[in-house]
């Protein structure tokens, strides 16, 4: 594979991938309520890191992104056993719901503007904090829902049923939504996850390799 086309899809795989392990932990969490801790903690510091030298910035480093290329790679390629229909529609959704967001600039600022709360009150909390993932999980309810027709979730009602996993649920759908509009941001387009998927493929696998080999 010729540089040029790793370099060409590397950075909006980047926040495909950042999309992909959103979409996964939801999975994980409304289904056996076990889930990837520090995955789940790179995709919701993802949400409020809005000034940024470089996409790799907002997720903190790639190697943190290890379960979003798996499933990238799992939900792309020919091998139908790997794909998981759930995740893909959660994917999908998400899609949808950031080509409604980023259509109105009402929507798009009063997000901007719950997000830079959240950047405040990480001053004094952690994200994963049971405080934060409400707030998170708020500024999904109030701002993103009214806009976007519901996504539904999926999994065992006595899980779904726990507030901080409802929490946990929607701000993972909000970190979904920042990675959607960041790849869109970075030239993502549905069209090439058709027409140029074998690329996509194998940017995502030489970014997967070099991050499980140990330097």
């Amino acid at each position: 594979m010729s540089n040029n086309n790793h370099h060409r899809f590397y950075e909006s795989n980047i926040a495909l991938a950042g999309l992909c392990q959103a979409a996964t932990l939801v999975k994980q969490i409304a289904r056996s309520n076990e889930f990837d801790k520090p995955a789940l903690a790179t995709s919701l510091n993802s949400i409020a890191i809005t000034n940024s030298d470089n996409t790799e910035q907002v997720f903190g480093d790639v190697k943190h992104l290890t379960l979003g290329y798996q499933t990238l790679l799992d939900q792309l390629s020919n091998q139908s056993t790997n794909k998981d229909v759930e995740v893909t529609r959660y994917i999908a959704n998400l899609l949808s719901i950031e080509r409604k967001l980023s259509g109105s600039k009402k929507t798009m600022a009063a997000l901007g503007e719950r997000i830079s709360n959240i950047q405040r009150q990480q001053l004094h909390l952690d994200i994963t904090d049971s405080q934060m993932l409400s707030n998170l999980a708020s500024i999904y309810t109030d701002v993103v829902s009214p806009v976007a027709r519901k996504i539904q979730v999926a999994g065992d009602p006595a899980i779904l049923k726990r507030p901080d996993n409802q929490h946990r649920v929607r701000a993972l759908l909000l970190a979904g939504v920042r990675a959607a509009v960041l790849w869109r941001q970075l030239g993502g387009k549905r069209r090439h996850i058709l027409f140029s998927r074998p690329q996509i493929l194998a940017s995502a696998q030489h970014t997967l390799n070099h991050i499980s080999t140990p330097h």
